[in-house]
């Protein structure tokens, strides 16, 4: 019997190791394919940094010394405005690439690409979290082509040193946590009409009613009391937040806790919720083929 029970471990331990090259295959695959599809969209990277940069050239050259007259943590000094906004920035081309993820997600599943996918014999899951993968590495580098831009043009950040290496782990957690979002969001979205609706909904509230553009302080010293409670709580702050005290190597406290966590929460919620039947392979079941 005990030798039974060793023969069926090493068993399900060989079936294991078959399993993992496997499940890094299809990781492989689908960000490689996330990879060649944005290769072939210059339009796309355009525009991911036409919008930031525009924000950083004309919007924070009018508000280039609101911020020199008290000093914000983490910063040790007076700072101008476009050095304070620059990781709210980097937050946004990491939330509208995750936002831009959940119209491919409907897309494909629409087109029937989801469905086809998920006939691998992988977990259904991992095969999002692949997805999930492939969205947050674009918007990394995405990112990262910002801020060699936002160098380029003369705003000062410290990235030649030790701290860029936390950043670099703050730009992974916010990118997956946003990407888990887009994710989730595909789930409600029914068709891609209503896309830039909801997209709409969620971008703009999410980004103003955070400290992407002005500290917290600001806020409940103008008197916007709702406003403040609703920054504080908003997870894209604590994306922000992590980011630009990563950056000045200091301590981010609750920040990558409560991105993590979002993150988690986000995955599980679209892990639960998503029906790849929806779309074209639905429509054909449900109307569309022979009886």
């Amino acid at each position: 019997m005990q030798g039974d029970a060793l023969n069926l471990a090493a068993a399900a331990g060989s079936g294991a190791r078959r399993g993992l090259p496997h499940a890094l295959q299809a990781l492989r695959a689908i960000v490689v394919r996330e990879l060649l599809k944005f290769s072939q969209q210059t339009g796309r990277l355009v525009s991911a940094l036409v919008r930031p940069l525009l924000w950083l050239a004309v919007f924070a050259a009018g508000f280039r010394n609101v911020f020199g007259v008290a000093i914000v943590e983490p910063y040790d000094t007076y700072i101008p405005y476009d050095v304070y906004i620059a990781p709210g920035l980097i937050g946004m081309v990491l939330l509208f690439n995750g936002m831009q993820s959940s119209l491919a997600m409907v897309y494909d599943r629409e087109m029937g690409l989801m469905r086809l996918l998920l006939t691998a014999p992988l977990p259904r899951a991992w095969l999002l979290f692949c997805k999930l993968c492939a969205t947050a590495l674009l918007s990394v580098l995405q990112a990262l082509a910002f801020v060699v831009v936002a160098l380029l043009i003369g705003t000062e950040l410290p990235v030649f040193s030790w701290s860029v290496l936390h950043a670099l782990l703050a730009l992974l957690g916010g990118a997956l946590m946003l990407g888990a979002l887009g994710l989730l969001l595909s789930v409600h979205i029914k068709q891609l009409e209503n896309f830039a609706g909801t997209m709409n909904f969620v971008i703009f509230p999410m980004y103003f009613m955070s400290t992407a553009l002005y500290p917290l302080w600001k806020l409940q010293e103008s008197g916007a009391e709702w406003v403040y409670q609703l920054a504080r709580f908003n997870p894209f702050t604590h994306a922000v937040e992590w980011i630009r005290f990563a950056l000045y190597g200091k301590d981010p406290g609750l920040a990558p806790w409560v991105v993590l966590g979002c993150l988690a929460l986000f995955f599980g919620l679209a892990c639960w919720g998503y029906d790849p039947q929806r779309g074209f392979g639905g429509l054909t079941k449900r109307g569309g083929g022979p009886a």
